[in-house]
């Protein structure tokens, strides 16, 4: 399926203004906002940290098969795409990153 299709299928973020990304030392690493051009990211990120309680090796792969027809393009460009390439970092190196939500007031 193709990334538009995908994201229709998966939970909605309007309650949310951000996730913020967390290391195994607790300090902020990435965020993805509410906004146009990171939307789609955050339904993913947020659909991750749901179904796995945080972004693992194992969910970062699951990631990458959500933004189907974008993995490739970021895997043939790498930093044309950064919350992919944030993806296959975690699957390479096993590392995985919590997910702190802010909420839309």
């Amino acid at each position: 399926m193709a990334f538009a299709d995908n994201l229709k299928q998966l939970p909605g973020v309007s309650h949310l203004a951000a996730i913020e990304l967390l290391d195994d030392s607790g300090a902020t690493v990435g965020q993805i906002e509410n906004k146009a051009g990171q939307a789609g990211s955050l339904v993913v990120y947020n659909h991750l940290a749901q179904l796995y309680g945080a972004v693992t090796p194992e969910a970062a792969r699951k990631g990458l098969e959500l933004y189907a027809e974008h993995t490739a393009d970021a895997l043939a460009n790498p930093g044309k795409h950064p919350n992919i390439d944030r993806l296959i970092g975690l699957s390479e190196r096993g590392e995985s990153l919590r997910v702190k939500h802010r909420f839309a007031v």
